[in-house]
C-alpha cells in the first residue's frame, strides 16, 4: 500500500499553523508518503495551500481533497486545475465533491438538488477543457454557452494536458458506481474495512460497466494511526469527532456519512447519535457511539494490532492508506507516521 496524508479542514486557519502544516507535508515527503489531499469545507480553500506547497516539494502528489463542485464553474475549475498542474510539474490530482446541503445552500447559496447529475456535468466539462476542445455543452444544469446571449464556445488558451488524474469524494451508492465508471480514484470516507463491500461492491458495479476493473481504480480510505497500550481511552476520545459526523455532516434529511455507516450495518447506532445530535443532546449521542464504529474506522492500538489492522485495509482492497497520525506535537505526529511507513514496508517485503 502507498500512504497519504491530508491538511486543512473546517477549522483551517484558525490558528494560523499553515508553516507548521507545510513543515509537517515536506517531512513525510521524506518519509515516502505519496499524496497530500488539502480540504475545503468552510474554512481555507483547497487549492491554495497546494501551490504553496508545490514550491516546498519535489516528488510527493498534490491533490484536493475536495474542490466543492458547487463554488466554481466547472471551467474555472478546469482553469485551476491545469494551473495547478503546470507549475507543480504534473504533480496535481483533481478531486471533486459535492459537499452538503448546509454548505452548498447556506453557504454558497446553490441549490443542493441533483448532486450526482452536476458532478457528471462537472467531470464532462472539465475533461473536455483538458483535452483543449471547445467548451460547448448541453446539460441539465450547465449550458454553454449561455443560450441567447452574446457568448461563443470557447477553448482554454492553456495547453492540453489530458494527464490530470481525476478523484471522485462519493458516498451513495449511485455515485459510488459513476465513481468505478469515471474516476481514476476514489477517496473514502466513512469507511471500515470490515465492511469494505458497502462501498467496494458499487464503486466496481461500475467500473464493470465501463469495461474496467475494481483493481484500475486508486482506492484511498483510512483513518487515524494511534500507538498506544490504552485504546479504550483514545476510543472514548474519538467518538466525539464521529458523533459530530454521523450528526451534523449535512442535514437531519440528508447525511451520506450517516448513511454510509447503516449499509455498513450501523443503521441503529447511526440513526440514533443523529437523532439526539439534531436534537441537541450531543453529549448524549457521543456516550452512544459504539466502541467497534470507532475501532473499525481508525487503527488504534499497540504495534500489533496496528499491523493487523493495516492488513485488514490492505485485504480489503485499499491502495492507499489516507493516514492522520497521532500525536500532541508535530514532531509526535512525524514519529507515528514514520512507524506506520515501517509497518507497511514491513508488510509488502
Amino acid at each position: 500500500m502507498k500512504v497519504s496524508i491530508g491538511i486543512g479542514g473546517p477549522a483551517s486557519g484558525r490558528s494560523r499553523d499553515f508553516e507548521q502544516q507545510v513543515t509537517f507535508v515536506v517531512e513525510a515527503e521524506k518519509l515516502g508518503v505519496s499524496d497530500v489531499w488539502s480540504a475545503e469545507a468552510w474554512g481555507q480553500d483547497a487549492i491554495v495551500p497546494l501551490a504553496y506547497l508545490a514550491a516546498r516539494t519535489t516528488r510527493i502528489r498534490l491533490g484536493t481533497g475536495i474542490v466543492q463542485i458547487s463554488a466554481r464553474v466547472p471551467s474555472m475549475t478546469a482553469m485551476t486545475a491545469m494551473t495547478m498542474a503546470a507549475l507543480s510539474n504534473d504533480r496535481f490530482i483533481l478531486g471533486l465533491g459535492v459537499s452538503g446541503p448546509q454548505v452548498v445552500e447556506g453557504l454558497q447559496g446553490r441549490p443542493f438538488k441533483a448532486p450526482l447529475t452536476r458532478m457528471k456535468e462537472t467531470v464532462d466539462i472539465v475533461r473536455m477543457a483538458f483535452r483543449g476542445e471547445k467548451i460547448q455543452y448541453d446539460g441539465e444544469y450547465h449550458v454553454l454557452p449561455l443560450p441567447g446571449g452574446e457568448g461563443k464556445a470557447l477553448r482554454l488558451a492553456q495547453p492540453p494536458v489530458d494527464s490530470i488524474p481525476i478523484y471522485l469524494a462519493t458516498l451513495g451508492p449511485k455515485s459510488l458506481e459513476y465513481t468505478g465508471e469515471a474516476a481514476d480514484g476514489w477517496l473514502g470516507t466513512s469507511f471500515t474495512p470490515n465492511q469494505a463491500r458497502a462501498h467496494l461492491d458499487f464503486i466496481s458495479r461500475g467500473a464493470s460497466r465501463a469495461g474496467r476493473t475494481l483493481e484500475e481504480i486508486d482506492i484511498q480510505a483510512g483513518g487515524s494511526v494511534i500507538f498506544t497500550d490504552e485504546p479504550q481511552q483514545i476510543i472514548e476520545q474519538m467518538k466525539a469527532g464521529l458523533a459530530f459526523t454521523l450528526g451534523a455532516m449535512g442535514s437531519a434529511q440528508t447525511n451520506f456519512y450517516n448513511d454510509a455507516y447503516k449499509r455498513a450495518g450501523w443503521s441503529d447506532a447511526a440513526s440514533e447519535v443523529q437523532r439526539l445530535w439534531v436534537e441537541g443532546k450531543r453529549d448524549e449521542a457521543t456516550r452512544l457511539v459504539p466502541d467497534e464504529m470507532v475501532e473499525q474506522s481508525n487503527l488504534i492500538g499497540d504495534e500489533a494490532r496496528v499491523i493487523e489492522r493495516l492488513k485488514v485495509y490492505r485485504d480489503a482492497g485499499v491502495t492507499t492508506l489516507r493516514v492522520a497520525p497521532g500525536g500532541n506535537s508535530l514532531e509526535s505526529q512525524l514519529e507515528t507516521l514514520g512507524r506506520t511507513m515501517d509497518l507497511i514496508r514491513s508488510l509488502d517485503d
